[in-house]
């Protein structure tokens, strides 16, 4: 792009700026190129012997952030990154935007190498740098994350014999009296910082005591669901449950009121994953391709609590 181009791209973008814009404020939380000595292991190309060169990394990554920032669909990411200002800013104004196939195709090789898990840890050792450590305990939770069950009924069998694409992987699952069809996000979040260190995803049917994140030396607030299972963490704040014929004793409900209080923080990261990020439901038919969803979704809200952090340290000094 000329210079003039530029110029007056960066002119429209300063009105934009001036109003607010969330993305530009998250750019620069974290140092994106560090991310790229483990993306670029995704392509070969880049060789002294030549071979067509592929896409920057940190624009495919950063086009993952706006997808799931945003709802948008492959399709829609490509129109909109290429048309709104504020997207070809926070891209770093790059010559050409990728287009949806190779969107896709990045996913794919993500989920392949199985490097998704990767970029979370890539993002909590930058926290970590920051002094945003585990240090007052851990909250485990689960959530449900629908999908399209298609036209096949709750007993029609999943996996190598679906009729359809969209009942491979998910699964039907029941709470209280409403059935759900889809995945489970299983999430880990720090209590001092509320931010998101670790993350599952499983079909909807997995009852959520199979899915432990905790690890030892760690305390571990919990729901009454996860009664009755040991977790890793070496202290445990599990919520009891009355069973039969052994009612809930008037300590036990004292120390439930307690774990409550700060299991309840919880909530939020889920509130703002479905509520401000819309994404409670994904449109992808296996586990991995939805676990990848929902690592995005999650990465987005680490951002979005890195920005609340620094502005509540701003408004401190």
């Amino acid at each position: 792009m000329s210079t003039f181009g530029h110029f007056f791209l960066h002119q429209e973008y300063a009105s934009i700026a001036a109003r607010g814009d969330p993305l530009n404020e998250i750019e620069g939380l974290i140092d994106w190129e560090l991310f790229r000595p483990r993306l670029s292991t995704l392509y070969q190309s880049d060789t002294d012997q030549g071979g067509r060169p592929h896409t920057d990394v940190i624009v495919l990554m950063k086009l993952l952030v706006l997808q799931q920032w945003y709802g948008l669909s492959d399709y829609e990411l490509e129109r909109q990154a290429g048309d709104r200002i504020s997207f070809r800013h926070f891209l770093g104004y790059p010559a050409t935007i990728p287009d949806r196939s190779t969107i896709w195709a990045f996913k794919n090789r993500l989920v392949d190498a199985g490097m998704i898990d990767d970029l979370r840890t890539d993002l909590q050792q930058q926290l970590d740098a920051r002094g945003l450590t585990i240090r007052r305990g851990v909250i485990q939770d689960a959530t449900f994350i629908s999908a399209d069950p298609g036209h096949a009924s709750a007993d029609t069998p999943r996996g190598d014999q679906a009729r359809t694409r969209r009942s491979r992987d998910g699964t039907w699952a029941k709470k209280g009296k409403k059935s759900q069809f889809g995945y489970k996000l299983h999430t880990l979040i720090d209590k001092e910082w509320q931010l998101i260190r670790r993350v599952a995803t499983t079909t909807a049917s997995l009852h959520d005591s199979r899915i432990d994140l905790s690890k030892p030396g760690e305390t571990v607030y919990r729901d009454k669901g996860y009664f009755g299972v040991k977790p890793a963490a070496s202290m445990d704040k599990t919520m009891h449950r009355a069973v039969r014929g052994h009612p809930l004793s008037i300590r036990e409900k004292r120390r439930k009121r307690a774990i409550s209080r700060t299991r309840v923080l919880v909530e939020r990261p889920y509130a703002v994953i479905k509520r401000y990020f819309h994404a409670g439901h994904v449109m992808v038919t296996t586990v991995a391709r939805a676990h990848l969803a929902n690592v995005m979704a999650c990465f987005n809200y680490n951002l979005l609590q890195l920005r609340t952090i620094q502005r509540i340290e701003r408004a401190e000094r």
